[in-house]
């Protein structure tokens, strides 16, 4: 058993069963550290070290940014390799809202297939081409890439799904991000005219600026 715990380590805390059964472990063997609950189940073939925060994760260094990636995220991201990390995922990720989702809010291409994941929770949201591939920022945390949409994109999607979401939402993130001292205003433009919302947005940008 030691082995196949080790073999999660050696693997940034994450293993797949073809993996496990390649490095000859037996499947009756993994079944029993998963009833024990040393592993999680995150998908089918997808397995995580219970243990992972106090294990693998202190070993983790995070990106430059210095935002913390939760190991909700990157068990998405890891489940889910087309996944990018989205509207107020990203917001909170970012720090650029008040508002704890209940789930992982996750964007994927309009014509994927719905991926099958049992944990954590996770909000699929399709995208099409334009609005799923422009601004992807991937940061790398052990041996997982974690593909999540930055500041500027994110606020520009949040007032696109402002219906859904709620536009308290939106106006707390793109005030939030106005404060900050890297606030880029034609990059938020540019993702506004992209994502179609610059005419909603536009006003309340200028209002902050005025302010």
């Amino acid at each position: 058993m030691e082995k196949i715990i080790e073999y999660f380590r050696s693997h940034g805390g994450y293993a797949r069963m073809k993996g496990l059964k390649k490095a000859s472990f037996q499947t009756r063997d993994v079944a029993r550290l998963l009833e024990k609950g040393t592993i999680v189940k995150v998908k089918p073939g997808l397995y995580r070290l219970a243990n992972f925060i106090d294990v693998v994760l202190p070993a983790i260094t995070i990106n430059a940014t210095g935002y913390t990636i939760s190991v909700g995220i990157m068990d998405v991201s890891r489940a889910i390799p087309e996944g990018v990390i989205c509207l107020a995922s990203a917001l909170e990720f970012y720090g650029l809202t008040t508002f704890t989702p209940s789930e992982i809010y996750v964007a994927i291409p309009n014509a994927a297939k719905k991926p099958k994941i049992e944990y954590p929770p996770v909000k699929i949201f399709y995208f099409r081409d334009r609005f799923y591939r422009t601004g992807i920022e991937k940061i790398k945390a052990g041996d997982v890439i974690v593909k999540i949409y930055n500041r500027e994109k994110t606020i520009c999607d949040v007032f696109r799904y402002r219906n859904k979401i709620g536009e308290d939402i939106a106006l707390e993130g793109l005030k939030n991000y106005m404060l900050r001292k890297d606030t880029n205003i034609n990059k938020l433009r540019e993702y506004a005219e992209i994502c179609r919302v610059k005419t909603i947005m536009m006003p309340y940008l200028k209002a902050l600026v005025k302010q």
